[in-house]
C-alpha cells in the first residue's frame, strides 16, 4: 500500500527511468542529498557552539567559494565523463550481447558449410578463392551467404529488442570487425590485443582459417573454437 504511489510514480517516468539520463541524475541527486545536511552543519557550525563540539577540525570551516568549486568540478565530472561513459555502457552492451550472438550464429553456420561438401563447393568455396587476406575480401562471397549473413545481422537487435542507435552501432561494429578480420595485418592496436585472455581472435586468427581452411571458423570470438576443438592460434 505505502508503495503504491511510488510505483505508479516509476511508470509515469518509465521512458526517462530507461533512458541513459537517468543513472547520472539518480547519482548526482542522491549524492547531493546526502551531501545536504552535512553542509547545513556547517553553516550551523560558525554559529552554534554545540555543532562546533562535533566537528574534527573546529579551526576550519567551509566558505561558499569551496562549496561552489566543489559542485562545479562534480557537475564537471558527471557531465563531460559520467554522462558519456553511461551513455556507453546503455548502448554498447546489447552492441556485445549482439555480437556474441552474431559469433555464434556464423560460427554454426561456418562450421557447417565447411563439414558438408555440397555445402562447401554450392555456397563457400567462392569465400575462400583467395588463400592470403586482404580487406576488400571481407565481403568477397556469394549471394547466399551474403544474405545469410546479411539475416543473422540484421534479426538480432530485432531479436533482443535494441534501440534504433543500439543496431546501428552494432551494424558499424560488424563491418568493421569482419574488414579488420581480413586485412591481412597483426598490427600494434588491433583489436584482438585490446581483449585480454585470447578471448578474441582477430586478423591473425581468422589468417589461419583461409590458409589452412580447417580450424578457426568463428568469425570473432575464441571460446566456440575453443570448446569444438578447431582453435589454432599459430602456424
Amino acid at each position: 500500500v505505502f508503495g503504491h504511489p511510488l510505483w505508479t510514480f516509476v511508470l509515469g517516468h518509465a521512458p526517462l527511468l530507461r533512458s541513459p539520463f537517468f543513472p547520472v541524475l539518480f547519482s548526482l541527486c542522491v549524492y547531493l542529498s546526502f551531501c545536504l545536511p552535512f553542509l547545513l552543519l556547517d553553516a550551523l557550525s560558525t554559529r552554534w557552539a554545540w555543532v562546533l563540539r562535533y566537528k574534527l577540525q573546529p579551526q576550519s570551516s567551509v566558505s561558499w567559494s569551496s562549496v561552489r568549486r566543489c559542485l562545479a568540478l562534480t557537475l564537471y565530472n558527471h557531465l563531460v565523463f559520467i554522462f558519456p561513459l553511461t551513455v556507453l555502457h546503455w548502448y554498447l552492451r546489447p552492441v556485445l550481447v549482439c555480437l556474441l550472438l552474431f559469433d555464434f550464429q556464423s560460427f554454426a553456420w561456418h562450421l557447417l558449410h565447411h563439414r558438408v561438401p555440397w555445402l562447401y563447393r554450392t555456397f563457400h568455396k567462392v569465400h575462400h578463392t583467395y588463400t592470403s587476406t586482404s580487406a576488400l575480401t571481407a565481403e568477397y562471397s556469394g549471394t547466399w551467404e551474403t544474405l545469410s549473413l546479411g539475416l543473422f545481422a540484421a534479426a538480432n537487435p530485432l531479436l533482443l529488442g535494441c534501440h534504433p542507435l543500439t543496431e546501428l552501432a552494432f551494424f558499424v561494429v560488424n563491418i568493421w570487425l569482419s574488414v579488420e578480420d581480413h586485412c591481412g595485418y597483426d598490427l600494434p592496436w588491433a583489436t584482438h590485443r585490446l581483449v585480454p585472455l585470447g578471448l578474441y581472435g582477430g586478423a591473425r586468427h581468422h589468417d589461419l582459417h583461409h590458409l589452412k581452411s580447417k580450424c578457426n571458423f568463428a568469425p570473432y570470438f575464441t571460446h566456440w573454437d575453443r570448446l569444438a576443438g578447431t582453435l589454432q592460434t599459430q602456424d
